[in-house]
Protein backbone atom coordinates (compact mmCIF):
# COMPACT_ATOMS: atom_id res chain seq x y z
CA UNK A 1 0.00 0.00 0.00
CA UNK A 2 1.86 3.44 -1.28
CA UNK A 3 2.51 5.83 1.49
CA UNK A 4 -0.03 8.72 1.15
CA UNK A 5 1.78 12.38 1.06
CA UNK A 6 1.01 14.42 4.23
CA UNK A 7 -0.40 17.92 3.53
CA UNK A 8 0.92 20.32 5.25
CA UNK A 9 -2.95 22.29 5.44
CA UNK A 10 -3.77 19.99 8.07
CA UNK A 11 -1.27 21.25 10.37
CA UNK A 12 -2.27 24.18 10.01
CA UNK A 13 -3.05 27.15 11.99
CA UNK A 14 0.43 27.02 13.30
CA UNK A 15 1.22 28.47 16.98
CA UNK A 16 3.45 32.04 16.91
CA UNK A 17 5.89 29.65 18.80
CA UNK A 18 6.15 26.80 16.24
CA UNK A 19 6.18 29.13 12.93
CA UNK A 20 9.42 31.28 14.90
CA UNK A 21 11.14 28.02 14.91
CA UNK A 22 10.05 26.72 11.46
CA UNK A 23 11.66 30.22 10.63
CA UNK A 24 14.69 29.97 12.12
CA UNK A 25 15.48 26.37 10.61
CA UNK A 26 14.73 27.84 7.32
CA UNK A 27 18.24 28.70 6.34
CA UNK A 28 19.75 25.75 8.02
CA UNK A 29 20.81 24.09 10.91
CA UNK A 30 20.82 25.32 14.87
CA UNK A 31 21.09 23.80 17.95
CA UNK A 32 18.21 25.12 21.11
CA UNK A 33 20.13 28.48 22.02
CA UNK A 34 20.89 29.23 18.53
CA UNK A 35 17.21 29.03 17.55
CA UNK A 36 16.60 31.24 20.92
CA UNK A 37 18.46 33.87 19.73
CA UNK A 38 17.66 33.97 16.32
CA UNK A 39 13.70 34.54 17.03
CA UNK A 40 14.57 36.95 19.55
CA UNK A 41 16.97 39.18 17.64
CA UNK A 42 14.61 38.67 14.34
CA UNK A 43 11.77 40.11 16.26
CA UNK A 44 13.45 42.42 18.21
CA UNK A 45 13.24 40.84 21.73
CA UNK A 46 9.47 40.83 21.59
CA UNK A 47 9.36 37.29 21.09
CA UNK A 48 11.02 35.16 23.82
CA UNK A 49 11.35 31.76 23.71
CA UNK A 50 11.78 30.19 26.69
CA UNK A 51 13.96 26.65 27.40
CA UNK A 52 10.97 24.68 28.31
CA UNK A 53 8.57 26.05 25.46
CA UNK A 54 11.50 25.31 23.17
CA UNK A 55 12.38 21.95 24.06
CA UNK A 56 8.46 21.18 24.16
CA UNK A 57 7.98 21.96 20.80
CA UNK A 58 11.07 20.81 19.51
CA UNK A 59 9.84 17.12 20.77
CA UNK A 60 6.42 17.94 18.78
CA UNK A 61 8.06 18.62 15.60
CA UNK A 62 10.07 15.92 15.97
CA UNK A 63 7.40 13.54 16.19
CA UNK A 64 5.55 15.49 13.51
CA UNK A 65 8.18 14.84 11.07
CA UNK A 66 8.49 18.30 10.39
CA UNK A 67 12.39 19.03 11.69
CA UNK A 68 14.90 15.69 12.38
CA UNK A 69 17.79 16.20 14.60
CA UNK A 70 20.91 15.92 12.49
CA UNK A 71 24.06 13.68 12.92
CA UNK A 72 26.95 15.73 11.86
CA UNK A 73 28.41 18.08 14.04
CA UNK A 74 30.71 21.13 14.03
CA UNK A 75 34.13 20.13 15.52
CA UNK A 76 34.22 19.45 19.03
CA UNK A 77 37.05 21.83 19.95
CA UNK A 78 34.40 24.23 18.29
CA UNK A 79 31.11 23.12 19.97
CA UNK A 80 29.68 21.72 22.89
CA UNK A 81 29.07 18.11 22.81
CA UNK A 82 25.88 18.26 24.54
CA UNK A 83 24.42 20.24 22.27
CA UNK A 84 21.44 19.14 19.60
CA UNK A 85 21.53 20.40 16.22
CA UNK A 86 17.84 20.35 14.17
CA UNK A 87 17.10 20.87 10.50
CA UNK A 88 13.81 21.62 8.96
CA UNK A 89 12.71 18.51 7.01
CA UNK A 90 11.07 18.94 3.69
CA UNK A 91 7.50 18.46 5.11
CA UNK A 92 8.58 21.30 7.67
CA UNK A 93 9.22 23.63 4.92
CA UNK A 94 5.83 22.70 2.80
CA UNK A 95 4.19 23.54 6.37
CA UNK A 96 5.95 26.36 7.09
CA UNK A 97 5.24 27.75 3.49
CA UNK A 98 1.64 27.51 3.54
CA UNK A 99 1.61 29.45 6.96
CA UNK A 100 3.45 32.25 5.44
CA UNK A 101 0.78 31.87 2.39
CA UNK A 102 -2.36 31.47 4.48
CA UNK A 103 -1.35 34.47 6.43
CA UNK A 104 -0.43 36.69 3.53
CA UNK A 105 -4.03 35.58 2.25
CA UNK A 106 -5.29 37.03 5.62
CA UNK A 107 -3.47 40.34 5.75
CA UNK A 108 -4.61 40.66 2.17
CA UNK A 109 -8.44 40.47 3.17
CA UNK A 110 -7.45 42.51 6.15
CA UNK A 111 -6.03 45.23 3.55
CA UNK A 112 -8.72 44.89 1.52
CA UNK A 113 -11.03 46.04 4.23
CA UNK A 114 -8.69 48.74 4.91
CA UNK A 115 -8.08 47.78 8.26
CA UNK A 116 -4.15 48.07 7.83
CA UNK A 117 -2.73 50.61 4.76
CA UNK A 118 -1.01 48.78 2.08
CA UNK A 119 2.75 48.33 3.12
CA UNK A 120 2.41 48.78 6.53
CA UNK A 121 1.48 46.92 9.80
CA UNK A 122 1.11 49.09 12.19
Amino acid sequence: MPLRKRNPDDLLPLTPATLHVLLALADGEKHGYAIIKEVSRRTGGEVSLGAGTLYALIKRLLADGLIVETVERPDPSLDDERRRYYRLTEFGRRVARAEAVRMETALGMARAKKLIPKGRLA
